[in-house]
Parts: structure tokens; sequence; C-alpha cells
């Protein structure tokens, strides 16, 4: 963006997500070597959510950009007043951390040529459809694919955040190890067990993540376990929670389940490679989720709570990464972080700041970086530009672990269990 002032819009301002971005940005306007920060210490932003917080909030979360913050409240689906606030703003780049419609907000930017980011794909009316239960996720891609190519006036990267986003960063990462030999599949692993040092606060018939409960339960009852083979979407007709598959990393095993993600989508796409996304969360929420198979609907109205530091303080890690299976071994490469020390440091749990972590590398790449104008996944932002992403992510996650293990387990198929307590017990 050159000398250009940069004004940024940040949608759904209140949520658990925007809390590690604000973390992040009022670092970076302390800190002379970020890579961005000659923008942000210059910058205004509009902080925008349907359920507004108060000033007090804000400044608490951005005490060294307290001066250029200003805070709106509106409903993101009244475009009119979406497109009004940009034009009066005179907003150069938009950070979309809200459940707004995607193609809408990217029909907005497009008009007036803002570039934009999100961490993932949303669209109200799929969610809304009871009739579309078990293939959420494959109809927000269909919609969202169907639309990319009306949108020629602007730069996007969708999907930024750890998974989707750092995690296609990794998978591009361990692949140029070996340029001229192809995985016979790429998995996705995440091994999360974050939870309350104190357990006499948890609550009966409450669902406790690190991130939106909601977005979670979509993943692990609504929709279908769903992996990549030939480029082609395969789904088994189980509950997620149903089944298990071993991941190992070196002397770290775990058992975890088979998820839909947009990651496992446009790896698949771009790649003839057997791919999927392979979760395990916390052993209370775990056992809670395969001891109610038989009534998942009713976790619909139990309690939901995010894993939150300033609430109580919490325990454990959260390792996000990729392992890549070939024909007599694996590779692997993940990041690890620690609640508490994240939390020292920038007051957020361990998965929102490792979200917030690759939105910053979309941040940068949009404001140092010349990529042609187009909508990029972060895969294909990697593969079809010059995009410094990787370095500018991890500026602030650090510390990642590589390693290969001489063997395989095989592909998923070969690796899977019956889920005793998530795999606790296999």
């Amino acid at each position: 963006m050159n000398n250009q002032k940069v004004i940024i819009s940040i949608l759904g301002s209140a949520g658990g997500v925007a809390k590690s971005v604000f973390a992040i940005l009022d670092k970076s306007v302390q800190d002379v070597n970020d890579p961005i920060y000659h923008f942000i210490s210059q910058c205004n932003i509009h902080l925008i959510d349907l359920k507004q917080k108060d000033v007090a909030y804000y400044e608490s979360m951005l005490p060294h950009l307290s001066h250029a913050i200003t805070l709106h409240q509106f409903d993101l689906s009244n475009l009119k007043m979406f497109r009004q606030h940009l034009t009066r703003t005179k907003t150069t780049l938009v950070i979309d951390i809200s459940w707004a419609d995607t193609v809408e907000m990217l029909q907005c930017c497009d008009e007036l040529g803002i570039p934009y980011i999100n961490s993932a794909l949303e669209n109200t009316w799929v969610d809304e459809n009871e009739e579309l239960e078990g293939f959420t996720l494959l109809e927000r891609y269909r919609i969202f694919q169907e639309n990319r190519g009306r949108f020629t006036n602007m730069k996007a990267i969708i999907g930024s955040g750890m998974n989707p986003g750092v995690v296609q960063w990794m998978a591009l990462e361990v692949m140029k190890q070996a340029p001229g030999e192809m995985p016979l599949g790429c998995y996705i692993i995440e091994h999360d067990n974050s939870f309350y040092i104190d357990q006499s606060i948890v609550q009966k018939r409450t669902i406790y993540t690190t991130w939106s409960p909601e977005c979670f339960l979509d993943e692990a009852i609504l929709n279908y376990p769903m992996f990549m083979k030939r480029n082609m979407p395969v789904f088994l007709y189980n509950d997620v929670y149903e089944l298990a598959f071993k991941v190992s990393l070196g002397n770290k095993q775990f058992y975890g389940c088979l998820m839909p993600h947009e990651e496992v989508i446009t790896l698949g796409k771009a790649y003839d490679m057997e791919t999927g996304f392979i979760y395990r969360v916390n052993d209370v929420t775990t056992e809670l989720l395969c001891a109610n198979l038989s009534n998942a609907d009713e976790l619909w109205n139990w309690n939901h709570r995010v894993l939150d530091p300033a609430e109580a303080e919490l325990e454990g890690e959260d390792l996000v990464g990729v392992l890549l299976v070939y024909k007599d071994k694996e590779r692997f490469m993940y990041n690890v972080m620690s609640n508490q020390s994240v939390f020292a440091e920038f007051k957020t749990n361990a998965t929102y700041f490792q979200v917030a972590c690759g939105i910053y590398g979309a941040i940068s790449t949009l404001l140092l970086d010349e990529i042609p104008k187009g909508i990029y996944f972060v895969d294909e932002l990697l593969s079809q530009t010059d995009s410094g992403y990787g370095k500018y992510l991890s500026y602030y996650m650090k510390d990642f672990v590589t390693g290969e293990n001489n063997g395989s387990d095989g592909l998923l198929l070969d690796r899977v269990s019956q889920c005793s307590n998530g795999g606790a017990n296999v």
C-alpha cells in the first residue's frame, strides 16, 4: 500500500479472535522492528459489531492505539449501511472476523476496491437451512466458488487464521523438503488439551472449547466426517465422534476425530493427495460428546463456554500442524503454544492467538507485498504470488517443530478406530 494511510475496519470486534488480533496490533505499534510498524503507528481503526463493547474494553485491549479507534454498532447484513461506512471512513483494509456473509462482504469491498481478509467462510443461509445438515461446509465452499470470479477489483485473502491459514503454509513448507516426491496424504492435525486448572468450576451440561462453541459444534455434530481423495470430497456416514484416527509425531501420539475444514478442501483440490483434518479437544468435552452420540442435537441447548484465561486460569496447550504421509515414512511440522505463556504476554488463550498470527500474516502481505488483484486461499497465495506470508506470521508464531517418522500408519482408513472417549482408550 506504499505510503497510503491505513484505515482498518475490523468486523466482529467484540469476539474472541478480535482480542488476539488487538494484542498483536498493540505489540506491533510498540516495536519498530515489526514488519508493519510504520503502517500501524499511523493507522485509524474502526471497530464494528452487532453487540458492541464499550470504549473502556477496547482501551484495555489496545492501550497504545486507543487514540486511533472508533466504535460502530450495526448489523453487517445491512449492506447499504456497510457500504456507507466504507465510503465515509475511507477504509483501506477490511479484516472480517465476524459471522457476516463472506460473499456479501466481498461484493461490497470489490465495488470500492478495498482489500479484504477473513478467517473462515460464512453464509447465514446455509447455517439456517436444515436440509443441508451434514454438508454445511461443502455448501459454503460451493457458493463461494460460484461467486469468487465476479470479484476482479480487489485483493482478498480467504481463510487466514491458524487452520485454515498457517497450516497451508506448513504443508507447502514440508512438501518443499522433497519437491520431487508427492505425498500420498496430508493431514491437518490438532491436539488442544487446554482446560481449567481448577476443575471445581466446571458446570454440568456445558460445552467448553477454546474458540466459538457454536462453530465447533457445527463441525463436531452437524457435519459428517469428510476428507478429500483424488480431488473430490468423500464423506463417512458416521457421527464425527464415533471414529478416532491415529496421529504420531515422533514421540507424541494421540487419537483425534475427522472433521470438515476449509483447508482440507483447498489442499485436496490443489494436489492429488488424500487430505483431512484430525482434531482432538480437551478430555472433558471429548467425553461429553462421546457420551451423547445418540442425542447430539441436545448439545445445542446446553450452555456453551469459551475457555477464557481472563476468567479462570488455564493449563495445557494447543498443538497445530501437518502430517504428510509417504510410502515408507511420514514428515511433520507443528507449532505448540501453552496457555500460560500466551496469556502472560498477550492476555488471550493459545488457540485464539495462533489464529491471530495467521491473520497478522495476511495483514502484512496486503500491506507490504505487491501481489496481483485476486481472491486467494492461503495455499493459492503461496503458490501463485511472491507473498512473504510465512516470514510475517513467524514474527509472532515461533518455535515450529519439524521431524520424520521412520515408517507410516498409512492413509486415513488404515489409522481408524472405533471411538472410545475420542480414542483416549484405544
